[in-house]
């Protein structure tokens, strides 16, 4: 096994970086890791316009320490109201690269969501005529649906008749969770690409559960059995360039994971890298690791591979409890690589 991996430098294509005091805190832990990263718009209020995003990106880029070289690539907000001709110009103009559907209610700050897809027709079809991403929380809110068959669901309600409507629209399933994600993305002719996350790798649904409530394990999606997360180790270590690398990372403050309706979201970015490594590694797949981290992305979005390099070495550091008072994932652990400082 080798001691050190040079990779081309990789790209995140799923974080919420949050805003104001939260965006200050960790803006540096994701741009330190990658050079581009898809932020994600359900703030309060949510980024719904091409001048709300364009505000938002200069937040991010005063937030960002001036050592370090990060794009923050921004995403539309859709609503029930969204105005296509808004979303083509932010998009033609460049403050937007792709868009983010969220089903009404599904997640944190979702409630300005889509209530019904038909609702915006117009606008994927827009998006498919100019070649605009549409990125999906793929997830039924129906309440009598049980919460671990959410994400099925919405395949088969939602996902297959999309395709079929817009053939040429390109979509990425966000955070994808169960073995029926992963296999209509790679049954599927549709341009149709996943994001998997670092903790959906590593963790299935007892997690939650081992020794007590664990507030940290828990996310939207939630971990599913074992026998997902399988699936998914397998479609991210696979070498298919429609699985690449999207950490979700989703940080919230003690205070709102520990009460008695705690929010959904983990903090990985300060060593997402390492535990993707760290899973290509178990797996015997330490080759695959730079496509899923740093090519896969780049062609799926139609924009070049990094010409910068970061290298990780084979060293064990313990995961601290506690980072700028946020609990990262791996608190506690032993993660076998680190990324250099020379990097």
């Amino acid at each position: 096994m080798p001691d050190r991996l040079t990779l081309i430098a990789p790209d995140d294509w799923h974080v919420h970086l949050r805003d104001g005091v939260m965006l200050d805190k960790v803006v540096a832990h994701t741009a330190r890791l990658f050079r581009r990263a898809i932020v994600m718009p359900n703030l309060k209020p949510p980024v719904t316009t091409t001048a709300a995003a364009d505000a938002y990106r200069e937040r991010i880029r005063s937030a960002c320490p001036d050592d370090l070289d990060f794009e923050p690539l921004m995403t539309a907000y859709l609503t029930d109201s969204t105005d296509p001709a808004d979303l083509e110009q932010g998009f033609l103009s460049g403050v937007f690269t792709a868009a983010k559907l969220y089903p009404a209610n599904a997640t944190t700050n979702s409630a300005a969501g889509v209530t019904d897809l038909q609702t915006i027709s117009d606008v994927l079809s827009c998006m498919q005529r100019i070649g605009m991403p549409l990125l999906i929380h793929g997830e039924l809110t129906d309440p009598t649906v049980d919460v671990f068959d959410r994400e099925a669901g919405f395949i088969d309600q939602h996902l297959r008749p999309l395709l079929k409507r817009f053939p040429d629209l390109r979509v990425v399933f966000e955070h994808i969770t169960t073995e029926e994600a992963v296999e209509i993305v790679t049954s599927t002719e549709a341009n149709l690409a996943a994001t998997i996350t670092p903790h959906h790798l590593h963790i299935n649904r007892n997690a939650m559960f081992a020794g007590g409530l664990r507030s940290d394990f828990y996310c939207l999606p939630v971990a599913k059995r074992e026998r997902h997360r399988l699936a998914l180790r397998r479609a991210a270590t696979s070498g298919d360039p429609r699985f690449f690398l999207g950490t979700d990372s989703a940080p919230h403050s003690r205070e709102s994971k520990e009460t008695s309706c705690g929010c959904a979201g983990i903090f990985n970015a300060p060593n997402a890298l390492e535990s993707y490594a760290q899973v290509f590694e178990q797996e015997g797949a330490l080759d695959r690791l730079e496509g899923f981290t740093s090519r896969h992305g780049p062609a799926f979005y139609r924009l070049p591979v990094n010409n910068q390099q970061i290298t990780l070495e084979r060293v064990d550091q313990l995961i601290p409890e506690l980072v700028d008072g946020l609990v990262p994932f791996h608190a506690g652990e032993i993660l076998s690589w680190k990324l250099s400082p020379c990097t």
